[in-house]
């Protein structure tokens, strides 16, 4: 089993940033993908962005957060990282970080966070 805690949610007035982490526990971090979804009220959970296994050399983007957020890993700390920026209203949902053995826009990863919340207000 892989754990996931998720952390650095919260409110934000648009045009801000923040930045979320992910520690995972349990199993080899390296052996895993690393990806972000979120879910909106309503809605069903959307993939935001994967990074590769082991190193993180590839990344991957929703077109509808490319150039705005950032995925990136550090294996020394077993955590992944989303960079937010230019946060606007409609990125308002709940965030979660999964992982999965492959890399890419997966629609169900083994495994789920349990997820944080970002509001971003006009």
């Amino acid at each position: 089993q892989v754990q996931l805690v998720e952390s650095g949610g919260g409110s934000v007035q648009a045009g801000g940033s923040l930045r979320l982490s992910c520690a995972a526990s349990g199993r080899t971090f390296t052996d895993y993908a690393m990806s972000w979804f979120r879910q909106f009220p309503g809605k069903e959970r959307e993939f935001v962005a994967a990074v590769s296994n082991p190193t993180g050399g590839s990344t991957y983007y929703a077109d509808s957060v490319k150039d705005r957020f950032t995925i990136s890993r550090d294996n020394t700390k077993n955590t992944v990282y989303l960079q937010m920026n230019s946060l606007q209203p409609e990125d308002t949902a709940v965030y979660y970080c999964a992982a999965d053995r492959r890399y890419g826009p997966i629609e169900t990863p083994d495994y789920w966070g349990q997820g944080t919340q970002v509001t971003v207000s006009s």
